[in-house]
């Protein structure tokens, strides 16, 4: 929405600069997107007068002349003019001079000729003959008003006005208004708001004796207004009507079309002007299209209609589609002698609608989207009748044909200052409170707030303290946490996701985001196994696509899609994670017939009589962390340290590796985990078929983390363990094993054996080769004694060692000689 500042201050009388009202009106509600002035682009160009027109010595066309530009002395200037003579004004650019589009004017010889600068015609300038239709389109522009030589081309045009542009929100169509904006500009300055109301002078006739109006669909059109104006006179508007309505962007046509335009930038309502003798019958009839109808619109295009369309008809056919753009002979001709003038209020949706299907969104369309106000219609109306006088347009027929079947009433709320208060984190008093909202058009009765018409998005205690905010000013609000309305704070288990995915950012991997639903094609990717329960999935009814047609219930897929992209990209190395929902169908939910979702009422009996519900049926979410990495760093125990310490960070003890023969998962390099009886999840290497099949070539290392089960086996108390008061005692253990013996085995004896005594244990070489022989494999360990109350002694630790020793040759593990 344009506004010039000099139409605004009709109705607010304040003083400040550009930037301090664009600032000032941003900070109350209304924000200002840029402004500009037509001035900005004209530098140094003034009104001049010819005193004095030659020939030019060497040229046919040329002319020079002598020009009085407000200096000591005129100025020659040459040019190709014909429509000069002595006396006219005219805007001179003078040296080193600026016009729109960056043109600069410096002087120079012109055949020989000195030439101090430029005479200027109306596209040098930026204008066209409908800004200044008295002008000579192609020559000089000869200004028709007398200005003093030397005063400023943008003073006496006019162009030196500053033009705001504002970006208004869906809720507020009262400021697609200048009288709207000028109201928040009066409330924003603290000066009065002088609204105009339009004075009609008495005129003749009776207009229900030339016109009749019937609507005939009440819930798309709320109001209509008609007037008639008869001995009409069209002619160019005055130059503040162009001159505002091209700074806001609308070009200038005849003094009846402009009227129009100029009440719709004013008041916000949009308005139409037909001609009089092309009404058939006389009668105008609001009406929904008849099948088959089509109309001829202004643009010249036919348009087909169609039955739930609101158009504006005579008695024959259409002659303008409702809200959106009148008919071919709708408008005014050099003919017309009577006219009517329409203000009217269509049902928003309605218009969107219907300019959605004729393809066609104009102005007046993108207004009553937004819903605009149906008291507004004949105050309008009003004001255009009132233009039509003054600006002597046509002789107005006395009345005003005004079909309003539902009054929009305002709405009331009560006024609660502690609830706004308590909204706000302020202290206002009432009187505070109420001293805001009258300004802005607000009344009150009692404790009760009566909202203006035309702010319908009013509803609540929560809509007035926004605007009791915006004027105390959204900056001064204090800070403070908002009071009788309970904290958020995070769940308990939201504190632990943040905690696992900052965990694992923290050793380095990626967070991803994947989507939640793919293609059955890569349960095979992954060489699931045929029986494999993660097979039974949600299918989606209206998929997308194929590739997305199934929910999933493993999210490993999905994070290795991200893998082979990478790889694809010739990424040196990728790890990245996923805190991923999994979707695990309901075990009830094959058993119900689609057919029995067409009857929902007697499904839930059924279900009631097994002593269930419909949310039974719904697919139980599952949050699993997933990881997946490649590169020269990552195998087996880097993957395993990585979820050990995410296990350790989650607070999960007494966990245990078991061997896997799972497909996904490459034979002897992966496990599951174990608490218990309770699997929580997988690692290791994945199957060289399944990378392969993701056409990536190196190691994939991945782990599947069920986080529901690890959050319920989790910790939650926290043990203080004081520093040791006591020296260590360590010894080393090389060990032969056979090759199938797990280490985890091998770590669980040697835990059993030494007792309570046992401080840590960990693995520090790994050893195969022909001096352990065939079949064998060696590991070392490191073993640190420790006690809490005394010294170890050395027959105390190795009195362990034995029996740590006589534990692991019961699985066949002995020293290493």
């Amino acid at each position: 929405m344009k506004m010039p500042l000099g139409w605004a201050k009709e109705f607010a009388h304040f003083e400040c600069t550009p930037q301090e009202f664009a600032d000032r009106m941003t900070m109350s509600g209304s924000k200002v997107e840029c402004w500009s002035s037509e001035a900005d682009e004209i530098s140094n160009v003034v009104v001049g007068k010819i005193l004095e027109i030659e020939k030019h010595p060497d040229s046919d066309h040329l002319v020079v002349c002598q020009v009085e530009v407000g200096k000591d002395a005129p100025e020659q200037i040459v040019t190709g003019a014909s429509n000069l003579k002595v006396g006219d004004l005219v805007p001179a650019a003078l040296h080193k001079s600026t016009l729109p589009g960056g043109v600069k004017i410096t002087k120079g010889k012109l055949r020989g000729v000195p030439s101090n600068g430029m005479l200027c015609s109306l596209g040098e300038l930026g204008l066209s003959i409908h800004d200044f239709p008295n002008a000579i389109e192609n020559g000089i522009m000869v200004l028709d008003e007398e200005w003093a030589p030397g005063t400023p081309i943008v003073e006496a045009l006019g162009l030196d006005d500053v033009t705001v542009e504002f970006e208004i929100t869906p809720n507020r169509p009262d400021c697609l208004a200048v009288r709207g904006l000028g109201r928040e500009a009066a409330a924003t300055f603290g000066v009065p708001f002088e609204d105009h109301l339009p004075q009609v002078k008495p005129g003749h006739g009776d207009v229900n004796e030339l016109l009749t109006v019937s609507v005939e669909n009440t819930d798309l059109c709320y109001r209509y207004c008609g007037a008639v104006v008869e001995n009409v006179r069209v002619a160019p508007s005055p130059r503040w009507m162009r001159q505002r309505l091209r700074q806001c962007g609308v070009r200038p046509i005849n003094n009846l079309v402009d009227i129009t335009n100029y009440v719709m930038l004013e008041y916000g309502q949009p308005m139409h002007c037909f001609d009089y003798q092309y009404v058939n019958g006389k009668h105008i009839h609001v009406r929904n299209a008849h099948e088959g109808e089509s109309i001829v619109t202004l643009d010249g295009t036919e348009r087909p209609l169609s039955p739930e369309m609101l158009v504006i008809a005579d008695d024959k056919a259409p002659v303008a589609v409702a809200g959106v753009m009148g008919g071919e002979y709708s408008g005014t001709y050099d003919n017309t002698t009577t006219v009517v003038f329409e203000s009217a209020m269509f049902n928003g949706p309605s218009v969107r609608t219907t300019a959605k299907k004729i393809g066609l969104r104009t102005e007046s369309s993108g207004r009553f989207e937004k819903g605009l106000d149906p008291n507004t219609c004949k105050r309008a109306l009003e004001r255009a009748l009132e233009l039509v006088q003054l600006l002597d347009a046509g002789d107005v027929v006395n009345g005003i044909i005004d079909m309003y079947p539902v009054k929009r009433e305002s709405r009331r709320i009560t006024l609660r200052p502690a609830t706004i208060n308590t909204l706000l984190g302020t202290d206002l008093t009432r009187d505070e409170m109420v001293k805001i909202l009258l300004p802005l058009g607000f009344e009150m009765d009692g404790d009760e707030v009566i909202c203006p018409t035309d702010r319908w998005d009013m509803e609540r205690d929560c809509d007035i303290a926004e605007e009791v905010a915006r004027y105390v000013g959204y900056n001064k609000l204090p800070s403070t946490v908002m009071r009788g309305i309970a904290q958020a704070r995070p769940t308990a288990r939201q504190d632990f996701d943040e905690l696992m995915t900052r965990t694992l950012a923290g050793y380095g991997l990626w967070e991803c985001e994947t989507f939640s639903f793919y293609s059955r094609k890569c349960f095979d990717m992954i060489n699931l196994a045929e029986n494999d329960p993660l097979r039974n999935v949600v299918e989606i009814s209206n998929p997308l696509g194929e590739d997305t047609s199934i929910m999933r219930t493993t999210a490993l897929p999905s994070l290795l899609d991200v893998v082979a992209r990478n790889y694809s990209a010739r990424a040196a190395d990728c790890a990245v994670y996923e805190l991923a929902t999994e979707y695990i169908p309901s075990p009830i939910a094959n058993e119900v017939a689609d057919n029995d979702f067409n009857n929902y009422p007697a499904l839930c009996e059924k279900l009631a009589a097994e002593g269930k519900t419909p949310s039974d049926l719904l697919p139980t979410e599952k949050q699993s962390m997933i990881l997946a990495a490649y590169g020269p760093q990552w195998n087996y125990l880097s993957m395993k340290g990585v979820v050990e310490k995410l296990l350790a960070t989650a607070g999960l003890t007494g966990w245990e590796v078991r061997r896997t023969s799972a497909p996904t998962w490459h034979p002897g390099r992966a496990a599951e985990l174990w608490v218990g009886d309770e699997k929580i999840g997988t690692l290791g290497e994945l199957h060289p078929v399944a990378a392969a099949n993701y056409g990536i070539k190196a190691r994939v290392l991945a782990a599947t983390l069920d986080m529901d089960a690890v959050f319920r086996l989790r910790r939650t108390e926290v043990l203080f363990q004081p520093l040791p008061r006591h020296p260590a005692t360590t010894r080393d253990l090389a060990l032969v094993a056979a090759s199938d013996v797990p280490a985890a085995e091998m770590v669980k004896c040697i835990e059993k054996g030494a007792d309570k005594i046992l401080e840590s244990v960990s693995l520090f070489d790994v050893y195969t080769g022909d001096k352990v022989g065939e079949g064998k494999k060696s590991l070392a360990y490191n073993l640190v004694f420790r006690a809490g109350d005394r010294t170890l002694t050395d027959q105390e630790v190795e009195a362990a060692i034995q029996k740590i020793l006589a534990n692991l040759a019961q699985i066949g593990v002995s020293l290493r000689s």
